[in-house]
Order: C-alpha cells, then sequence, then structure tokens
C-alpha cells in the first residue's frame, strides 16, 4: 500500500501539469530560460497587476535609492544582470574578483530598470558600468577592480569587511 501511494505521488510530482504549475508560483520565465522578476508587457493583464512607482518623484527616489544602497552595504555593485548570472563579460569579471575575497556583496541589476542605471551614472558621474562602491566611494569598473587586485590594493580595501563578516 505504501509503495503505490508513494509511487502515486512521484507521478503526480513529475507529471506535466505540475511541473507546468510549479514554473509560474517561482516567476516569470522567459523563453530562453532567463528568470526575470519584471512583469511581461501584457495588455491584457489589468492595470492593478502592472508594477508602480508610489513616489511623487521617481528621479529623487532612485537618488534616494542609490545613495542608500552605496551608504549600507559594505560592497554595492550595480551590473548588467545578478551575481549568480551576469549578462556581461566586464560584469562577469568584476564578481569574479570580489567573490575571492569572501565579502557580502549586494547588487542591483540595471538592465530591469533604465531610469536606475541613469540614476547610477549621475550619482557616480561615470558613464559605463558596472560600477563598484566599497564602503561608499566609488571605485570604478572591472578594469579598475581588476587593477587594484592585481596591485593588492583591492585585498587592503576589503580586509575590514571579510573580518567584519567573519566575526558576525
Amino acid at each position: 500500500m505504501a509503495k503505490l501511494l508513494s509511487s502515486m505521488l512521484l507521478k503526480g510530482l513529475t507529471s506535466p501539469s505540475a511541473s507546468r504549475s510549479s514554473r509560474f508560483a517561482t516567476g516569470w520565465v522567459h523563453p530562453t530560460g532567463r528568470y526575470s522578476s519584471t512583469v511581461p508587457s501584457d495588455p491584457d493583464t489589468h492595470e492593478d497587476f502592472h508594477p508602480s512607482n508610489k513616489t511623487g518623484n521617481a528621479k529623487a527616489s532612485l537618488k534616494d535609492i542609490v545613495e542608500q544602497d552605496v551608504r549600507d552595504n559594505p560592497v554595492m555593485l550595480y551590473m548588467k544582470g545578478v551575481p549568480d548570472y551576469p549578462q556581461c563579460g566586464f560584469s562577469a569579471l568584476a564578481i569574479r574578483v570580489l567573490r575571492q575575497y569572501e565579502v557580502p556583496l549586494s547588487a542591483r541589476n540595471i538592465i530591469e530598470n533604465p531610469e536606475l542605471k541613469e540614476a547610477v551614472k549621475s550619482f557616480s558621474n561615470w558613464p559605463t558600468f558596472p560600477q563598484v562602491f566599497i564602503k561608499g566611494e566609488f571605485i570604478g569598473g572591472s578594469d579598475i577592480v581588476l587593477n587594484l587586485h592585481q596591485n593588492g590594493e583591492l585585498k587592503e580595501m576589503l580586509k575590514d569587511i571579510a573580518a567584519n563578516d567573519k566575526a558576525e
């Protein structure tokens, strides 16, 4: 009896209808297989379900978000993609270098929000991405991070962050 129940349960979990419903429970999956946290632009979706900005001045609030990100996160990265799935080689390089130091990384995907991208450019006065901030200071992009890593300066910049993380 137990064997029959377990096989029925396994069949139910592996059936096409079960896999379809679990796919929609975790987020929207693009046909290419990439995960996106944005809502696809669907004219049949009611406007109540569209993302909205509840603040009056979006530019000012994005500037505030960038300032808070940089202030509150010891290592902040604005990049194309996310750390586990970078969408450009330069972002991937920056992540690869920073992960060698085992410090906590915070990141925002600028591809999903063009307004955020412009706010970050304005904040740092730097035109390209990724943009790396360490302890509230703008460091630069992947080439600068790699250069700092190669000459040992990045290790010095990150040593107290790594020590604080291990102490907690």
